[in-house]
């Protein structure tokens, strides 16, 4: 079965992408395609770029980029759960993305993404050229959240809504298919 990872991006105090990971989380165990793992971004706690030699040489000296690396090569795919932050995405995510390199290669990415009025959608426009230059297929389909607050119950537990739903089931079989086409050029 192909790995699915879901990346946690936001790591600031007070945050909600932990919520609206698990119900993703929960959602894409049910839909039973994927072997599913949570990866919070808080919980990795990479620094800013501490490695001494490029990544794509992979190379690394220190532990937790060792771990990182290791986390990133053991999936065949990934879905973002990304907040916006002033028009784009978290600088966490960017950093998450830098830290390494040839271990993203070949893999299909989406989002879902959370903010005001856009649901994050702009968060996601920024990510796309990166996740390219990484030879990552971002693909097209995504759950966008807007106005997530209006979501989450007075414990912060978030609740989708069935339009959440419907996507993101048309957002897994995607993936699932970009994952089953690219595996070849993994090398798996």
């Amino acid at each position: 079965m192909l790995k699915l990872h879901i990346i946690v991006a936001s790591t600031r105090p007070g945050r909600v992408g932990p919520s609206i990971a698990a119900w993703f989380d929960d959602f894409a165990r049910r839909h039973a395609k994927f072997e599913v793992r949570l990866v919070d971004l808080a919980e990795v706690n990479l620094p800013f770029l501490d490695e001494p030699i490029h990544p794509r040489l992979m190379k690394y000296e220190h532990e937790h980029t060792k771990n990182w690396s290791a986390t990133i090569a053991a999936a065949d795919a990934f879905a973002f759960v990304t907040p916006e932050y002033n028009y784009g995405m978290p600088a966490t995510l960017v950093n998450a993305l830098d830290f390494v390199f040839r271990e993203w290669s070949y893999k299909p990415a989406c989002f879902v993404s959370y903010g005001g009025q856009s649901g994050g959608i702009r968060a996601v426009q920024m990510a796309k050229p990166i996740l390219t230059t990484l030879k990552m297929m971002p693909i097209p389909e995504g759950v966008a959240i807007p106005f997530f607050s209006q979501h989450r119950d007075p414990a912060g537990k978030f609740t989708a809504t069935e339009a959440h739903e419907k996507s993101a089931t048309a957002m897994l079989d995607e993936l699932l298919r970009w994952a089953e086409a690219l595996k070849p050029l993994r090398g798996a």
